[in-house]
């Protein structure tokens, strides 16, 4: 192995590798330059790919609905996962514990109430909100800042949309509120799917 490495190491630190190469054995003859380069034979494991995106897909769900619902990033948070993902779990249950940061992982039915529903590879996973947050409080807020949003998007549309505006006016101006009416539609589209989450 360690030779393997001086022989990767070779073109970017040429005169340490080559010292250590002749220094580790008897290889007057067989210069460094020469060796020939590793090539490895590592096998892509087809499985363990699949639940790493799976995990990734998840993590990346879990965090959005916490941050659209204003939860900090480190709550522990409870999910009901459908019984077809047992093997899954148990098998990154380190990983689930570490980088979803889930209290617990339970394969009965989600209680009634407000919860997140997280979609992952056409499974639902289900995170209970009673308890967690004020929902009444969050449905408020998030209501507000949707009209607020979606006013302003309105308003952008109805700007850009005035063939007035848009001849007359500066080409920078008229990228830039076509730039505010993209943020502002994903805006929208990102507290109506928080609205949602909550049921």
């Amino acid at each position: 192995m360690l030779d393997q490495i001086l022989v990767m190491l070779h073109p970017f630190m040429p005169f340490i590798t080559e010292e250590l190469w002749t220094g580790l054995g008897d290889r007057a003859d067989y210069p460094l330059i020469t060796a020939k380069w590793p090539a490895p034979a590592a096998a892509r494991d087809a499985e363990a790919s699949a639940d790493i995106d799976w995990l990734i897909r998840l993590v990346s769900e879990l965090r959005t609905a916490k941050a659209e619902l204003g939860l900090p990033p480190g709550a522990r948070l409870t999910a009901h996962f459908p019984a077809s993902l047992k093997g899954r779990t148990d098998k990154l249950a380190a990983q689930l514990d570490r980088l979803a940061r889930l209290e617990a992982i339970r394969f009965d039915p989600a209680p009634a109430g407000a919860s997140a529903q997280l979609v992952v590879e056409g499974e639902t996973i289900t995170v209970p909100l009673e308890g967690v947050i004020d929902i009444a409080a969050e449905r408020d807020r998030l209501t507000k800042a949707l009209a607020a949003a979606t006013k302003e998007r309105d308003g952008l549309a109805g700007r850009l949309n005035n063939p007035s505006f848009v001849e007359r006016a500066k080409p920078e101006a008229v990228e830039k509120a076509r730039a505010d009416h993209a943020a502002k539609e994903a805006e929208a589209s990102r507290l109506t799917a928080a609205l949602a989450r909550l049921g």
